[in-house]
């Protein structure tokens, strides 16, 4: 895929991230930070029970997330079948990429700011490795960008490698 097609693509996925509905993804996920000023808590939620914050801070914008995994040697149908449901259970996964020991699994996540984008991530291989039969591979990278890294990445022609379209593949 060429560089504007494959940036096209990946637009249009991210654009149907954050047209999924914010009051939907925070019902099944509400996360709670800690103030970068050292304050309390805040949960995105205003004192007139409202989802987000007056302040910019609060409101969601979406994440690129890169997640490694790797562990003991399983069958390789298994591995392929097992992101094959984990891409139906989430259904922004962009991208994921196999071997028999280790897989990277690439997506959007829309959070409030990096802390919550990545607490989804370290999440997700645990919480669907049951539901999709996933095997019981560590997490041993993460990487969390915002949009504007992502595409300035990209541009520059160091970002991820173009080599894998939208799908589950092998490396």
């Amino acid at each position: 895929m060429a560089g504007g097609e494959r940036s096209a693509a990946l637009d249009a996925a991210a654009a149907t991230v954050a047209a999924r509905g914010t009051a939907t993804a925070r019902s099944e996920r509400t996360l709670t930070s800690v103030d970068a000023s050292g304050g309390g808590p805040r949960d995105g939620r205003r004192e007139d029970g409202g989802a987000g914050g007056g302040d910019e801070g609060s409101q969601s914008k979406l994440w690129h997330i890169t997640l490694s995994v790797s562990g003991a040697q399983a069958p390789l149908t298994e591995v392929r079948r097992g992101l094959e449901q984990l891409a139906h259970d989430h259904p922004f996964l962009l991208t994921s990429r196999y071997a028999n020991d280790h897989a990277e699994i690439r997506y959007w996540e829309e959070a409030r700011d990096l802390h919550d984008a990545a607490a989804v991530a370290l999440r997700l291989w645990g919480e669907h490795r049951s539901s999709a039969k996933l095997p019981p591979w560590t997490i041993v990278g993460l990487e969390v960008i915002d949009r504007q890294t992502y595409h300035q990445r990209i541009a520059e022609g160091y970002g991820p490698p173009p080599a894998s379209p939208v799908g589950i593949h092998p490396f």
